[in-house]
């Protein structure tokens, strides 16, 4: 029985390997989470062996996903299927899938989140109820608002506040500073807590934005990954955590400001749109700092 529906899912695909995939996905762009290298550190940590799937038109690779099973590669589901449940985060992550344009490769592989630029590319999507939150373009934000961020940024300064780089941190110290820091803002357990350091350690060459640090101590960090594609640059804000005893200073407000303005300034000097996914648009602070866009399911 597991034969039958696996012929039906994958008819009109060919099994690829891993390589053939990263072609795909450099050749056609994708996002965070579909990034070769990503989807083989995540898969190893939990130890789910991953099956590339092509579909080819006339000899030519026009479409890959990387697959679990039955669904779409770091699937939630998969995770909690297999015991694993929290072995990492990547929040509800935009999916873009490698392919070209008017492949309209037929997806049968479950998976949720899947970007609008999946449209065209792939057939059987439906549109999901959920919407995806993404970054505004600087100048989208009134004058005054990007005004008042610029004043929360002078204020913080002027206490002794900085913007450091993510990357000054080595993975260790970035768990640390993260589960501090999320912990005391929300009272529970940072997501993925028991393997932070190895995720941050195994994607470190993705992990981009800062941390606020006021005096010698850290007050804000999110959790951001970054990848390029040939026509887009993807960032996924994962989560964050601020120290709620600095709330006068918004910090939280401030490095959100300066992580969007970094990242648009990077995508501009690389001439390319940028796609800065906030997951899911289900809180009322992701409408301050982004559009609400469609995404679809499998």
């Amino acid at each position: 029985m597991i034969g039958i529906f696996r012929f039906w899912r994958e008819r009109g695909w060919q099994l690829i390997d891993a390589q053939a995939y990263a072609q795909a996905w450099h050749r056609f762009g994708g996002s965070v989470a579909t990034h070769p290298e990503i989807v083989r550190q995540l898969s190893t940590l939990v130890d789910i062996e991953v099956r590339y799937l092509g579909r080819y038109v006339a000899g030519d690779l026009v479409a890959a996903v990387p697959c679990w099973g039955q669904d779409i590669a770091l699937s939630r589901r998969v995770l909690k299927k297999k015991g694993q449940r929290g072995a990492f985060d990547l929040g509800n992550a935009e999916i873009i899938l490698p392919a070209d344009e008017t492949a309209a490769a037929p997806l049968r592989h479950r998976g949720a989140f899947l970007s609008s630029l999946n449209q065209g590319r792939f057939s059987g999507l439906r549109r999901q109820k959920d919407e995806l939150a993404l970054a505004r373009p600087l100048d989208q934000f009134s004058r005054k608002f990007r005004y008042n961020q610029r004043r929360e940024l002078r204020l913080l300064e002027e206490a002794g506040g900085v913007l450091t780089p993510m990357q000054a941190f080595t993975a260790q110290e970035q768990a640390d500073i993260y589960t501090e820091l999320f912990e005391r803002r929300w009272g529970f357990d940072v997501p993925g807590k028991q393997n932070l350091a190895e995720v941050f350690q195994r994607l470190r060459s993705f992990i981009c934005g800062s941390v606020v640090v006021l005096g010698t101590e850290p007050i804000a960090i999110q959790i951001l990954y970054r990848a390029e594609s040939p026509r887009w640059v993807s960032v996924e804000y994962v989560n964050g955590g601020v120290n709620p005893d600095n709330r006068a200073f918004s910090p939280g407000s401030v490095l959100s400001f300066a992580n969007i303005q970094a990242a648009w300034a990077d995508a501009e000097a690389l001439g390319k749109p940028l796609r800065y996914s906030f997951g899911r648009a289900d809180r009322e602070y992701k409408d301050r700092w982004c559009n609400r866009t469609d995404c679809f399911e499998v």
